[in-house]
């Protein structure tokens, strides 16, 4: 029987009146997706110039051109700052008192811009240096996926530390949809990090990564458990990764108490959920997992697979 389109509108009224909770009427604007998907590519153009656009940047327009993409970035940015933070004011915030504070976040996190780009100069200088297939380090900015992941999560990464909500989770999962990489943008990471090949790779809020650290397409740093909820929210949930340490295809590595050593390999496949020694290499057998010491070279056939 042919329905009408009144008819099959009520019905549809009536589950938003019936269902409720996943409504969001009569409130403020939250900040939209595809907003904070172009400016998070404005960022990245702002983060890596002549990168990521079509048209060809000469020195002489440089300062011209950031300064046009920078007041575009800000105003912007600040739009949806100021969005979230009436969506999730900070405790003691008065409305009066939003506005003033979006601009000052907004300054603070682009005056990090600077500073972001000293770290992914060195994971690009990672990822060149530690893939034989990588032609120059212009290649790794313009085609590796994880340089652009990598990026939008330090970004994002500020912006969550000044407390900001939804905006720098919608950064990274704008990143997530794009290079199949998905980093929270609480998750600590330090310099000359690299993501070889990266699809599947998931770095829960509250991991921590050292310097020097690689890692291949499917690992996982996840909870050991959130049977608990909102409960564990705030709460170290995800691991602790040292300096120096390799991680290959398909690892998982649960739990905020799991600490990896630094100086460490750990093999293809493995399911950990205990920490490990620095200078350990752990690796998946038949009869299950195995923890060697690399300082005992006899037991070690070759751990710089």
């Amino acid at each position: 029987m042919k329905r009408s389109v009144d008819e099959l509108t009520r019905q549809l009224l009536d589950s938003y009146h019936r269902v409720g909770g996943i409504n969001h009427v009569d409130g403020k604007n939250l900040p939209p997706k595809v907003v904070v998907a172009q400016m998070t590519q404005a960022v990245l153009r702002l983060l890596f110039p002549g990168f990521f656009c079509e048209q060809v940047i000469h020195s002489a327009e440089l300062e011209l051109e950031t300064t046009a993409l920078m007041a575009t970035v800000h105003r912007v940015l600040e739009g949806e700052i100021n969005k979230s933070l009436e969506y999730l004011p900070p405790d003691g915030a008065n409305e009066s008192d939003l506005a003033p504070l979006a601009t000052q976040i907004t300054a603070h996190v682009l005056g990090r811009l600077p500073y972001v780009r000293d770290p992914l100069r060195a994971d690009t200088e990672a990822a060149y240096a530690g893939d034989p297939a990588a032609l120059s380090k212009e290649e790794v900015i313009v085609s590796y996926p994880f340089i652009e992941a990598v990026a939008v999560q330090r970004v994002a990464h500020e912006l969550y530390l000044q407390g900001v909500a939804l905006v720098p989770r919608l950064m990274t999962e704008w990143a997530h949809s794009r290079t199949g990489i998905d980093i929270h943008p609480g998750a600590q990471i330090g310099t000359h990090f690299f993501i070889d090949h990266g699809t599947g790779t998931v770095i829960g809020e509250s991991s921590t990564i050292g310097d020097h650290v690689k890692m291949y397409q499917g690992v996982g740093l996840v909870a050991r458990s959130l049977a608990g909820g909102q409960q564990l929210r705030g709460t170290k949930r995800h691991p602790t990764i040292g300096d120096r340490v390799t991680i290959y295809a398909n690892a998982t590595i649960v739990g905020g108490n799991t600490v990896i050593g630094s100086g460490s390999t750990i093999g293809a496949n493995v399911f950990l959920m205990d920490s490990v020694p620095s200078n350990s290499l752990v690796v998946y057998e038949p009869r299950g997992m195995r923890l060697i010491s690399k300082s005992r070279p006899e037991d070690v056939l070759d751990y710089q697979i």
